[in-house]
Order: structure tokens, then C-alpha cells, then sequence
């Protein structure tokens, strides 16, 4: 299914609207740890991602995720050679102030708080992150009415990234939301795998969704301002 709102982004927004730009260096980071802090920490339950790219490796450069928030603005992220870059860009009338004010400082801090955990939740933290991105591919798979089997796949991968991360498996309400991604694989699994997603099922699996997804940002945002 095409993606109008991609296509208006990339053909209209990036040339036309005004926005905000931060960059910030890697430091102790891989290209691919620090692009999975950004995209966690610009994210939210009233963002909508419309495209991510991952590099081929942790440590290239060229991942890029664009988000769109229900008050009408962009966030692109981009894991350039040496820097991050995020830019917003917002519509007339409109600010993109909170890039400035309340995303770059926690980035900073998240960054430098990341680089002295262990490595063993350092992965822990990128899995849940993982996590997350899956819950969006699938929001968006759903949204764009796209077919049954990028949906089914998109949600097996979200439960199985979650079921190999202890901190996600013993956290309370980890086992209704395996519940629930359980439920929604089998119904998706009855559906023919090549048609598009139905229409009927759109709102109780967004709703789902968006559940699951303020659980899980909840849960990796705790663990990592710790």
C-alpha cells in the first residue's frame, strides 16, 4: 500500500515547512546504539512511524527513521558518519522548541548514562528498543492496510524479541501482553495472508497496540534513567 504521508513528507515537508535541527556526536557510542537512544527517546504513544532504515551493521553509518506526531509534525532521525541528527519540522503557526528544550538534554543524559551500564543490559535495553519498533512497523502495517502476512510477521517478531529479555519477562504485566500478542497472531493467522489488513479489525488491534506500546516505552524508560 503506498504511503501518502511518506510521500508528502519526503515531496512537500522536508522543502517547504519550517524546522528545528540538533546534532550531536557519538561519543563511547556505536552509530546504531546511539540511533536506537534517539528514536526511543523522541518516540511516544502519539507518534506514528512511518519509515525506518537500519544500517547494515552496529557500526555504520545510514540508519533514518521518520516519526509523525498527532499534532501534525516530523521527526526525522538520521545516524550520519560522525553525528546524530535530528531535525522536526513543524507547520505554520507551530513550534519545534521541545527538540531543543526537552529531547536534546535527555538525549545527552541518556547517551552518557548508556555508555556506563554493563553490557548485558546495555543489549537488554537495545532488545526492548527493538521491541518498540516492531509495535510501530505494525501500527503502521495496520494503518496502511497493508497485507496480513506483514502484520502476522510484525507481531511474532515484537513477541519474540520480548520473550528473550528477562527485565521485559518479569516486569509486571509482561504476561498480558504476551496475552495479547498471542491473541492478535492467531486471529491475524485466520485471515488470507496476501489481502489487505480488515477493516473490521483496525481499531481493537491499534487500541492494543498503543496499550502495549505506553507499557513498553514506560518499562525501557525506567530502566534506562536509571
Amino acid at each position: 500500500m503506498e504511503n501518502l504521508l511518506l510521500k508528502q513528507f519526503n515531496e512537500l515537508i522536508t522543502t517547504q515547512w519550517s524546522f528545528t535541527q540538533i546534532d550531536e556526536s557519538y561519543d563511547k557510542l556505536s552509530p546504531r546504539e546511539f540511533f536506537e537512544l534517539a528514536y526511543h527517546t523522541c518516540n511516544s504513544v502519539a507518534n506514528r512511524t512511518i519509515l525506518i532504515k537500519l544500517s547494515p551493521t552496529e557500526n555504520q553509518s545510514g540508519s533514518q527513521a521518520i516519526l509523525y506526531s498527532n499534532t501534525k509534525k516530523f521527526i526525522k532521525i538520521e545516524a550520519l558518519e560522525n553525528s546524530l541528527r535530528i531535525t522536526k519540522y513543524f507547520p505554520e503557526g507551530s513550534t519545534g522548541d521541545k527538540l531543543n528544550t526537552e529531547i536534546h538534554p535527555k538525549l545527552k543524559n541518556r547517551k552518557k548514562s548508556f555508555a556506563e551500564k554493563d553490557n548485558a543490559l546495555k543489549k537488554d535495553l537495545l532488545k526492548m528498543i527493538l521491541v518498540e519498533r516492531k509495535l510501530d512497523e505494525c501500527t503502521n502495517f495496520v494503518v496502511l492496510k497493508d497485507i496480513n502476512r506483514k502484520v502476522y510477521f510484525a507481531i511474532g517478531d515484537a513477541r519474540e524479541s520480548a520473550a528473550v529479555v528477562p527485565i521485559f519477562m518479569e516486569a509486571e504485566g509482561a504476561s498480558l501482553v504476551q496475552l495479547a500478542l498471542n491473541k492478535w497472531m492467531s486471529a491475524v493467522q485466520t485471515f488470507d495472508q496476501e489481502k489487505p489488513f480488515p477493516d473490521g479489525s483496525i481499531a481493537g488491534l491499534l487500541k492494543n497496540l498503543m496499550q502495549i506500546k505506553k507499557w513498553v516505552l514506560n518499562l525501557i524508560s525506567t530502566n534506562l534513567d536509571k
